[in-house]
């Protein structure tokens, strides 16, 4: 699994993609971070985490479309396929690869938290609540991304489902919040909501059904992608 990890690691940023992912993904949030933080000298990073989850959700296929469509296309997936590693170690390997991307990219709002420290006064509970949730809503939307990139070898077809199903998720949040928790149906959408869990971890609530809900999910996609992966194998 290690070497997997490391393998796909080195070809994130053996190529242009991983530092134009990280660099498109900073060049946005730092200048959401300097309007609404610097700019009305507010210590409050909140609204910047809620809309991260936006820039993920549009980011992610980016970055998730090549893990298996790049090996079917290049022929690769044979060599992975035969190594003796077991399907889950796969699956992990570049599970794990994707998160460390994601991580660095993470990392590198740590600055953010010595500017409000110095000039403003900050909410650490409500600061962690947001590191762990964005951290918990990621690994969903890479195990999502996996899944989706096991189904084809088009990398611009994993894409596109990607996009589709974040993009899908999102309105079903949006309707869950218009429908609000007096139906039936508001209470089921705003339960399967990923957004209104997130939202939750935000505000420095830690529920140990979201958690639960959120490692399952990422669980659930996990696994549907070793089931892909095994067929192909067979």
């Amino acid at each position: 699994m290690n070497a997997i990890r490391k393998r796909d690691m080195q070809g994130f940023f053996r190529s242009p993609l991983g530092y134009v992912y990280i660099g498109a993904y900073l060049a946005v949030m730092n200048l959401y971070f300097f309007a609404t933080c610097v700019l009305s000298s507010s210590s409050d990073v909140g609204s910047v985490f809620s809309n991260m989850l936006i820039v993920f959700l549009f980011l992610m296929p980016i970055l998730t479309m090549r893990l298996f469509s790049e090996e079917y296309k290049q022929g690769t997936d044979k060599l992975l396929l035969t190594a003796p590693v077991s399907v889950w170690e796969i699956v992990f390997g570049k599970f794990f690869a994707t998160m460390g991307v994601l991580l660095r990219a993470l990392a590198c709002t740590i600055p953010w938290l010595i500017i409000i420290a110095i000039f403003g006064t900050p909410s650490w509970p409500t600061i962690l609540g947001c590191y762990v949730a964005v951290i918990f809503a990621i690994s969903i939307f890479s195990a999502m991304g996996l899944f989706l990139s096991s189904l084809t070898e088009s990398q611009l077809i994993a894409a596109v489902l990607s996009f589709a199903l974040f993009l899908g998720l999102y309105i079903v949040d949006m309707l869950s919040y218009s429908l609000g928790t007096s139906t039936l149906l508001g209470e089921l959408l705003s339960w399967l909501s990923i957004f209104t869990r997130y939202d939750t971890f935000m505000s420095g609530e830690f529920s140990l059904g979201n958690l639960i809900y959120f490692i399952s999910l990422t669980g659930l996609f996990l696994y549907l992608t070793a089931r892909v992966i095994e067929r192909r194998r067979m």
